[in-house]
């Protein structure tokens, strides 16, 4: 979850705070919706805005095949409403997701007027209770192949250079090999696909809400407890305390598994990836790309890595 300016990926045209405000009015639009005064929260894999004049959230999709994804994120939130999972929910009475031009178009309910993240011990609750869920067969799951996932990053990632490509790639195909060698322990199933600390926000009434539900997948549960593992272990994002209380609530601590280093090598490595994606767009992005790039190199300096 990207990548780059002009063509490729993002369809013919710069994936720009001035290029998208046309697909947000005509999107707004068709949905019935106003955009006069949208708030860009973030510009990333997605274009992320808040609307002022209703409650809602319009997320714009930077990769132009998103539109199955989004599709199912649609699903998976009507699903987890029916479920009474706290998760973010879609407005009703608005048909999506919508395609304007290139883009894909998703609407969701703003879980308050700021964001405010919730905390590691509540995201171990609700992982918790999706990983107790049976999803139906309507949801139409993908199986989660991250190997699928860096290999077709790996090929989009302008204004990088030749040798860092060539050795991202190399130790793309050493960790291939070493996760092909995991003995998983969790039960597989449904994950959430990108759980952390920044997919889980505090709503208005005070609860925490799971959000960013395109990632749902089958796979061994182990993913979804991966980044908050690492986070802590290798950057210090989490305190010592915070992963504590994250262990305590969910049941299990993955620090303690024998294949933790290899998934946190692999997720870290998808982090890096998707970071590459915005370098050629991001003065910010390329610095912290080349930051962590020079880190899997010499095995040092994690704990100058900054969170995105």
């Amino acid at each position: 979850m990207i990548s780059g300016s002009g063509g490729g990926q993002d369809g013919g045209t710069e994936f720009t705070a001035e290029s998208l405000g046309a697909v947000l009015r005509e999107a707004c639009g068709t949905a019935g919706l106003d955009p006069e005064g949208a708030e860009l929260l973030r510009l990333g894999s997605n274009a992320v805005y808040r609307l002022s004049a209703s409650p809602v959230i319009v997320r714009i999709a930077r990769d132009p095949d998103a539109l199955e994804e989004m599709e199912r994120a649609v699903r998976v939130a009507r699903w987890l409403d029916a479920e009474n999972l706290p998760a973010t929910r879609v407005p009703a009475g608005v048909t999506q997701p919508l395609v304007v031009g290139s883009r894909v178009v998703t609407f969701w309910e703003s879980v308050q007027e700021r964001e405010e993240y919730a905390t590691v011990g509540e995201l171990a609750d609700l992982l918790r209770r999706l990983h107790w869920l049976e999803e139906p067969e309507s949801l139409r799951l993908p199986y989660f192949d991250p190997f699928a996932k860096v290999s077709a990053s790996l090929g989009r990632m302008d204004g990088v250079t030749e040798d860092d490509c060539t050795f991202l790639k190399e130790r793309a195909g050493k960790l291939n090999k070493d996760y092909d060698r995991l003995d998983f322990v969790l039960p597989f199933g449904m994950i959430h696909g990108d759980a952390s600390i920044g997919n889980v926000l505090r709503h208005r009434d005070g609860h925490a809400v799971l959000i960013d539900l395109d990632g749902f997948a089958l796979a061994p549960r182990e993913w979804d407890l991966i980044q908050t593992a690492m986070f802590y272990d290798r950057y210090g994002w989490h305190t010592k305390a915070e992963y504590a209380e994250f262990v305590h609530r969910y049941g299990f601590d993955l620090m303690n598994w024998p294949g933790y280093e290899t998934l946190a090598d692999l997720r870290e490595l998808m982090m890096v990836v998707w970071l590459g994606h915005q370098v050629a767009t991001s003065e910010r992005s390329a610095e912290e790309f080349a930051r962590r790039v020079r880190s899997l190199r010499t095995g040092e300096g994690r704990n100058e890595w900054r969170p995105f």
